[in-house]
């Protein structure tokens, strides 16, 4: 597309972070097509002006103009713009676009998908030919796995849809015609624009993790995702209920197209486009259906008067489902009125307050007929910023107990104003949060408002702490002391109780930290940053950068330094895994700054520690062993057995680069007694790893695989991705020594997996250079020059030096074994070249080789 070279790009009208880049490129075109160099002085000279002195180097800021990323550093991109076009309100316009992408970007990410479906109604009425219908096109969409959209009037919500569906599916559950069900709202509609419609990939994560897939073998992308999804379907016969939906391009990647699976989608749009789908449009009931369910919701009221007063309540209701449900709960709230006076009341209510709309209606009733303590807990409920609730939250946000909170959610939701979800959880019909967020604003002042909303993230705060405290008990000291909060909290002394609470909370973890960072409750967001760092660095690296850059922002708002450092020093470590090295050392250094200028040394040796392990990655060894022996001297002064047990762990891992490995494992076994004696587990998991490699290389294979074994079994107890991912890779060596490929491969290829779904570069190079080392000792040498070049290309994308030496190696093995002397001298070469730079033995062995 060409681009106006006279037009100033407005970033306003980018929905995605693709678009917003290619404004930036428009931008600098539009600047003078300025080199990256240029660029780059001209942020570090706005920095330093600033007093900040933040190091940026020009990768850092060439790659602000890469399209295809997932995320962007927002004062870098800022800083960049006004290099470019150095007008504050054009600034500041950018500064819009961007926290508008990012925040529906992560909100987006957050969805619950169940595998159990909402609660039925106990009396359905009516909807018989549209039942009937449902069950004749089902019965035909079976053997295709097609789908059956159940859409509405244009515009018209409130309608039935959801229960329609979900009637249906309760009734295929019971007639066998379905094994099991996955459920989700696609979040279409929601009042709220900090809710925006559930991201398909997202779905299919969840939905893909409820069918049994590993979190590591879940495909990166949307459609390897949509494929694994339709292959865990086959030869199943499984409902996929698809509620809410946005348009036909949120609900395409989700359809089964599967036999024996059948969709249905609920939506206000008609989405008849969908190939192949057959549309239901439901309208409101009939007068004889209303009728129906009056007599049936609110069986024992009498008639009074007028022979004709349910044909004028269904009237008023304008016959729409929703507001009838919401009348027949305040029906049953005044058991000696007739339905003559309910419809008296209705019409006075009409003339008095001048609602048009049934829903109008039944809301304002229902509402009204709540008593006082009733309508402040239904307010307050629908400030809550995630997408559902339990027991804990409601307790939270009204300041009650337990069983009072209990008492109003179920008689909100008897008097359909809240929706039973999964056991022990509720939801909001759009509508009814729309209202009662009105009614908020208009009845509970802003410092109430806000009181409530702080006893929520302080709930979820303390009890994210407990949860992880009970994970990690070794280092907690190295997290913030959260008081326990004055509303109630679930036990979680349990470990898989709390990391059952984790896992089912994420999604409103890192809600509760998008929107505590940005409106305005800082300290929160930056301490659940830190509380959250040892869980989400578990494997969850995209909710990892989503928390920890938010805790930045919102310490750089409040001026906290010591948050923003910590925060910096989290993100960081997100950084290496996704192989991010020059952000990661800009925020390190900035990080280390910040750690001084608060005199906090604790976290200075934290800071070096991780910049030592940017220049180990790198491959530059000495540089890598300066800063860790500096941050153990640092630690060792403040008296942090943790910290200690890190750095001699890293120098560890210096060492067995060098091939000293007996040397590396004596700084395990001193780093392993420290993790022990402190309760550390997933450092104590780590270790085992590292020593148990260093024993197998060592040729102390027994003692090697035991440790190893070890290792495996608490990085699953532990729930940690990126620790299986590296013990298995492990495993996969010690197999190769002891003669079995075979086994090797199982091992890496495991590795490989993992590592591809969380993104982790790293440790893909080393599990596909093992997969080419397996093919060679199996005698397969044309699969190892593929595993090996594969290898290669991955290890140079993240300037490894190790790993495309390693490479080399693997290829020049596998060229002589097919007699291709000249490529494999040449390989050979290559290799020695940067073994030889990086100081490590393998040298001699190519040297050795070298035909």
């Amino acid at each position: 597309m060409a681009v106006d070279l006279t037009v100033l790009p407005d970033p306003g009208t980018a929905t995605t972070l693709d678009a917003l880049v290619e404004r930036l490129r428009s931008l600098k075109l539009y600047a003078g097509d300025p080199s990256y160099e240029t660029i780059t002085d001209r942020v570090r000279g706005q920095w330093s002006s600033q007093g900040e002195g933040r190091p940026v180097a020009k990768s850092t800021v060439s790659d602000c103009f890469r399209p295809g990323r997932r995320r962007l550093n927002a004062d870098l991109v800022l800083a960049v713009v006004r290099a470019l076009h150095p007008d504050e309100d054009y600034v500041a316009a950018w500064r819009r676009a961007l926290q508008m992408i990012s925040a529906e970007t992560v909100a987006a990410a957050q969805v619950r998908v169940e595998d159990s479906l909402p609660a039925d109604l106990a009396v359905f009425t009516g909807r018989t030919a549209e039942l009937d219908r449902l069950h004749h096109v089902l019965s035909e969409r079976r053997g295709t796995g097609g789908a059956v959209v159940i859409s509405a009037i244009e515009g018209m919500a409130g309608v039935g849809k959801t229960q329609l569906a979900v009637h249906a599916a309760h009734r295929l559950l019971r007639q066998r015609t379905a094994d099991r069900v996955l459920f989700v709202n696609l979040r279409g509609f929601h009042p709220d624009p900090a809710q925006p419609p559930a991201d398909p990939a997202a779905v299919l994560d969840g939905f893909l993790r409820l069918l049994g897939v590993p979190g590591p073998e879940i495909p990166h992308d949307r459609d390897g995702r949509a494929a694994a999804y339709r292959g865990r379907l086959a030869g199943t016969r499984t409902l996929v209920v698809l509620d809410n939906a946005a348009g036909a391009e949120q609900v395409r990647p989700l359809l089964p197209e599967t036999p024996g699976c059948p969709a249905l989608v609920t939506s206000r749009r008609d989405l008849s486009d969908l190939d192949p789908a057959t549309r239901l449009a439901v309208d409101v009931f009939t007068a004889e259906e209303a009728g129906q369910f009056l007599s049936s919701a609110a069986p024992r009221i009498t008639v009074g008067d007028d022979p004709d007063a349910a044909a004028r309540v269904a009237e008023r209701c304008g016959y729409l489902p929703l507001a009838l449900g919401l009348l027949a709960g305040h029906m049953r709230a005044r058991p000696g009125w007739t339905l003559t006076d309910h419809a008296d009341r209705l019409d006075d209510h009409h003339r008095n307050r001048r609602l048009e709309t049934g829903i109008e209606l039944a809301l304002d009733l229902s509402y009204l007929d709540l008593e006082p303590d009733g309508q402040r807990v239904l307010r307050l409920l629908a400030l809550h910023p995630g997408q559902d609730l339990d027991a804990y939250t409601a307790a939270a946000l009204a300041g009650t107990g337990l069983d009072t909170a209990r008492a109003h959610l179920r008689r909100l939701a008897g008097d359909h104003l809240l929706q039973p979800g999964v056991p022990g959880r509720y939801t909001f019909h759009d509508l009814v949060r729309a209202y009662a967020t009105t009614r908020s604003h208009d009845e509970d002042s802003p410092p109430e408002r806000r009181a409530a909303l702080t006893r929520l993230f302080d709930h979820y705060l303390a009890t994210a702490a407990a949860a992880v405290d009970t994970l990690h008990p070794g280092d907690a000291h190295l997290r913030p002391r959260i008081p326990r909060p004055g509303t109630p909290n679930p036990d979680l002394s349990d470990p898989d109780t709390a990391r059952a609470w984790l896992d089912d909370t994420r999604a409103a973890l890192v809600t509760v930290a998008v929107h505590t960072a940005t409106h305005g409750w800082h300290t929160h967001a930056t301490r659940l940053s830190r509380v959250l760092f040892r869980y989400l660095s578990g494997g969850h690296n995209a909710d990892a950068v989503t928390v920890h850059s938010h805790a930045h922002q919102a310490g750089r708002r409040s001026g906290d330094a010591h948050g923003q450092a910590h925060a910096l020093t989290d993100l960081s470590v997100t950084e290496l895994r996704l192989s991010q090295h020059a952000a990661a050392v800009d925020h390190l250094e900035q990080a280390r700054e910040l750690f001084r200028r608060t005199g906090d040394r604790t976290g200075e040796a934290r800071a070096l520690n991780n910049l030592g392990a940017v220049q180990h990655l790198s491959g530059h060894y000495r540089v890598a062993a300066d800063h860790y022996a500096a941050a153990l001297e640092l630690y060792r002064q403040t008296g942090d057995g943790i910290g200690e047990a890190r750095a001699l762990a890293n120098l560890g891992n210096v060492e067995g680069r060098l091939g000293r490995q007996r040397a590396a494992a004596d700084h395990y076994a001193r780093a392993l007694a420290l993790y022990r004696e402190a309760g550390d587990r997933a450092g104590e998991a780590y270790t085992l790893n590292n020593l148990g490699n260093a024993e197998v290389l060592s040729g102390r294979l027994e003692a090697g695989g035991d440790h190893l074994e070890q290792s495996l079994a608490l990085h699953r107890l532990l729930g940690d991705r990126n620790g299986q991912a590296s013990t298995l890779d492990s495993l996969g060596t010690l197999h190769l020594r002891l003669g079995q490929p075979a086994r090797a491969v199982e091992h890496y290829q495991q590795a490989l997996v993992i590592a591809r779904e969380n993104s982790d570069r790293y440790t893909e190079a080393w599990a596909l250079n093992g997969l080419g080392e397996a093919a060679s000792a199996a005698a397969r040498p044309a699969d190892a020059v593929t595993q090996h070049r594969a290898a290669y290309e991955v290890a140079a994308g993240i300037d490894d030096r190790e790993q495309q030496a390693r490479a080399h190696a693997g290829l020049g093995l596998a060229y002589r074994v097919l007699d291709d002397q000249s490529r494999a001298r040449e390989h050979y070469e290559q290799a020695l070249a940067v073994y030889t730079d990086l100081g490590m033995p393998e040298a001699d062995q190519i040297r050795a080789a070298l035909p």
